[in-house]
């Protein structure tokens, strides 16, 4: 690793599930493992290659998996834009497609939205992970999320853009406008309080985008809650790949029997 960023030289088997709003791209690495629940693990806003390294991180243990949403990165385009809901459909289906047994849902910074949907009356989730979660009610607001973005990209690597860039471009700004409102509309605090399973919530300690205040408040909407924080900022998992597999790996021994 070096100052730009890891080297995105995962080993990964790549896989494409045609969904109810268009074709998804998976990607995994790793080994199922017995008694330990699989990773799948949710893309963030319109950017997928980032989490690669945090991807592998887990494979030491389990076998992990990154689904890609339709209209981004690796997949096709949707039948028409969507919104979170939606997106968290995409996600139980392919859940439902793939049949892993009972896994931990991750998802990171917008991801975690799309995941605690997914979630929701699920008997395959073993338990969700928030990493970096958004929206942060500090920052519902065009301008104020864009001045917490901006704060945010100070504490991260340079290569952390250059690899966003291509998928940007293949997202298009349409679709990333889109996007983001969207993610704006939706109170990720509303999915939580539903949520039914054990919930682990990670930020980076310097991360602008979202609060450790409000972090600290989604761990506490269920009942089997926690939170901690790792080294880094909001998108951890590309610069700090190892920091977020402890936590997790903890709370996989602890859900796998359930």
């Amino acid at each position: 690793m070096n100052d730009e960023g890891p080297t995105l030289e995962a080993r990964t088997v790549t896989s494409y599930h045609d969904g109810p709003y268009g074709r998804m791209r998976s990607r995994a690495t790793g080994a199922p493992r017995n008694g330990m629940p699989e990773i799948v693990l949710v893309q963030g806003m319109a950017v997928a290659d980032y989490l690669l390294p945090g991807l592998t991180a887990f494979s030491s243990w389990t076998r992990a998996h990154l689904v890609e949403l339709p209209g981004f990165a690796g997949s096709g385009d949707p039948s028409h834009e969507l919104d979170v809901p939606e997106f968290g459909r995409c996600v139980a289906h392919w859940l439902s497609a793939h049949d892993l047994g009972r896994v931990i849902l991750i998802g990171h910074s917008s991801g975690t939205q799309v995941a605690a949907r997914a979630a929701l009356d699920r008997s395959d989730v073993a338990a969700v992970v928030l990493a970096g979660p958004t929206v942060d009610p500090a920052a519902r607001g065009w301008l104020r999320l864009l001045v917490r973005w901006r704060l945010d990209s100070r504490r991260e690597p340079p290569g952390l853009s250059d690899s966003h860039r291509p998928e940007w471009r293949r997202a298009g700004a349409r679709r990333l406008l889109h996007t983001a409102r969207v993610h704006l509309n939706d109170a990720l605090e509303e999915s939580v309080a539903r949520l039914s399973v054990p919930l682990l919530v990670i930020r980076g300690r310097d991360d602008r985008i979202g609060t450790a205040r409000w972090a600290r408040h989604l761990s506490q909407l269920v009942s089997n809650g926690s939170y901690v924080e790792v080294p880094g900022a909001h998108t951890f998992p590309w610069l700090a790949p190892e920091a977020w597999s402890p936590p997790v790996r903890h709370l996989a021994r602890k859900v796998d029997n359930r």
